[in-house]
C-alpha cells in the first residue's frame, strides 16, 4: 500500500516561487534560504536570487508559523485574550500585554485613573522584558556575523532578568500578568532589593558588551555601511522602533504618546548618527538597541526609586481592585498602540457594545513592517551580508505570521 507518492510538483504548487528559472539570466540562481534556518529568526524563508556572491532580488515568505492571533481574539472574552498576545512576540510578552491592557482600558475608560504603584510596576517589567528582548537581538546578531562569545554574555544577564520575572509571574516568557484594571499580583517582598542589585550588576556589563561588540573593528566592518536604510524610506515603510531610529529619525512613543507614567521619567531617545559608517546601516540599528538598554536601566532605577518611597507596598494596596469581572465596552472603533523593543505595536478594537467579545481584533505588528524593508535594502549586496540585513532588523516570526 502507498501511502505516499512523490510527485515533484508538489512543492512548486504549494509555496511557488516569485522568480521562474527560465526568467534568469545564465548566471543568476535562486537560492532558498529558511524557512528552517537560524539566521532567519524564525519560520522565514527567504526566496534570493543571487548572481554569484552578489543579491540581484529577494522576496520574502510567509505564513510558515500560522499563529491565527486576530481570529483566537474574535472567539475569545477580552480578559482572556491576554495569553494570545503573550504568544506573537514571545520575547517581548509583557510589552504586548501592556499595549493590549492600555487598549481596552481605554475602551472601558480607565485610562489615567489606575493607582501609582499599579502604573510603576507596569513600567518595571516592560522595561526589564525590554532589556532581555534587546539582549536576544544583539546576542543571536553575534551569532549571525561569527561573533559566539557575546551570545553567552548576553544570554547569562538575560538569565537574570528572566528569573526576577519568573519570581513575579511563575512563568520565564509567556506571563498573563499586566491585567485589564490592574496586575495579577503585587511584586514578592524583597523584589525591588534582588532588582535594585540586578541592575547594579547589569551596568559594568553593559560596558563589556559595549567594547567586546559595537566597538569590534571585525563588527565594525562587518556591519557599518552594510544594509543602509534612509529615513525617508523608513516612513513610506512604516518602520518603527530601532529600526526607524537608527536611520535617525527620534521618535519614540513612550514621549510621543506620553501613556503610563512615562512622561514622570527621564530618559533620551537615542539614535543613529552613522559614526562608524553612514546613518541608517546595520551598525546603527545595533548601537541604538545596546543605547536603549542604557536607557532602560535608568527608567528602571527610577521605578525602583519610586516603588521603594512615594508608592511603596501597604497591607492596603489590592491590585486586582478596578479589575472588570466582565468586560462589555461601548460600540465604538478604537486604535491604541505603545513602544515595543521592536516598534510600535498597535491594535485596533471593534466593538458592539453588548459582547464581551471583541467584532474584530486586528494587530499592528511592527516586525512586519521592519521586515518588509529587507528587499529594498539588500538589492546589491553581498550574498553573506544578507544575513547581517536580516539580523539587524530584530525579527519575531510569531509577530509577522499572527
Amino acid at each position: 500500500m502507498i501511502q505516499y507518492q512523490y510527485k515533484p510538483e508538489n512543492f512548486r504548487l504549494s509555496d511557488p516561487n516569485k522568480h521562474q528559472l527560465k526568467d534568469l539570466k545564465s548566471e543568476e540562481m535562486i537560492l532558498s534560504l529558511g524557512p528552517q534556518h537560524p539566521s532567519t529568526h524564525g519560520v522565514l524563508r527567504m526566496e534570493v536570487v543571487s548572481d554569484g556572491e552578489l543579491v540581484v532580488d529577494v522576496v520574502p515568505h510567509l505564513g510558515y508559523l500560522h499563529r491565527c492571533f486576530e481570529k483566537h481574539a474574535e472567539s475569545l472574552p477580552f480578559n482572556q485574550i491576554i495569553p494570545y498576545v503573550d504568544r506573537m512576540d514571545y520575547l517581548a510578552a509583557m510589552n504586548s500585554e501592556h499595549a493590549y491592557v492600555m487598549g481596552v482600558e481605554k475602551l472601558l475608560d480607565l485610562e489615567g485613573k489606575l493607582p501609582k504603584r499599579i502604573e510603576y510596576i507596569r513600567v518595571l517589567v516592560a522595561e526589564l522584558n525590554r532589556l532581555a528582548s534587546h539582549f536576544v537581538a544583539v546576542g543571536t546578531y553575534g551569532l549571525d556575523i561569527g561573533a559566539y562569545t557575546a551570545f553567552l554574555w548576553v544570554m547569562r544577564d538575560r538569565e537574570h532578568i528572566q528569573r526576577l520575572l519568573e519570581w513575579i509571574t511563575g512563568a520565564r516568557m509567556l506571563y498573563n500578568y499586566i491585567w485589564v484594571g490592574g496586575l495579577f499580583y503585587d511584586l514578592p517582598v524583597g523584589f525591588e532589593e534582588r532588582c535594585t542589585e540586578f541592575i547594579n550588576y547589569l551596568k559594568p556589563k553593559m560596558v563589556e558588551l559595549r567594547e567586546l561588540i559595537i566597538e569590534n573593528k571585525i563588527f565594525i566592518q562587518r556591519t557599518a555601511n552594510v544594509g543602509v536604510l534612509p529615513m525617508a524610506l523608513a516612513i513610506n515603510y512604516g518602520c518603527t522602533g530601532p529600526v526607524l531610529r537608527g536611520s535617525g529619525l527620534k521618535v519614540d512613543l513612550r514621549k510621543v504618546d506620553g501613556y503610563s507614567v512615562y512622561p514622570e521619567l527621564d530618559f533620551d531617545i537615542p539614535v543613529g548618527k552613522g559614526e562608524m559608517g553612514t546613518v541608517g546601516d546595520c551598525w546603527d540599528r545595533n548601537y541604538v538597541r545596546v543605547l536603549e538598554c542604557d536607557e532602560s536601566i535608568k527608567i528602571i532605577e527610577q521605578c525602583l526609586i519610586q516603588l521603594t518611597n512615594d508608592h511603596k507596598r501597604t497591607t492596603e494596596f489590592n491590585p486586582q481592585a478596578l479589575v472588570p469581572k466582565k468586560i462589555r465596552p461601548q460600540a465604538m472603533d478604537l486604535y491604541a498602540r505603545a513602544e515595543n523593543p521592536k516598534g510600535e505595536l498597535g491594535f485596533f478594537f471593534r466593538t458592539d457594545g453588548r459582547s464581551d467579545i471583541p467584532v474584530r481584533l486586528k494587530a499592528r505588528a511592527c516586525s512586519l513592517h521592519n521586515l518588509s524593508i529587507i528587499p529594498e535594502i539588500s538589492r546589491g549586496a553581498m550574498l553573506a551580508d544578507l544575513v547581517a540585513i536580516i539580523g539587524s532588523m530584530d525579527l519575531v516570526m510569531g509577530e509577522v505570521d499572527r
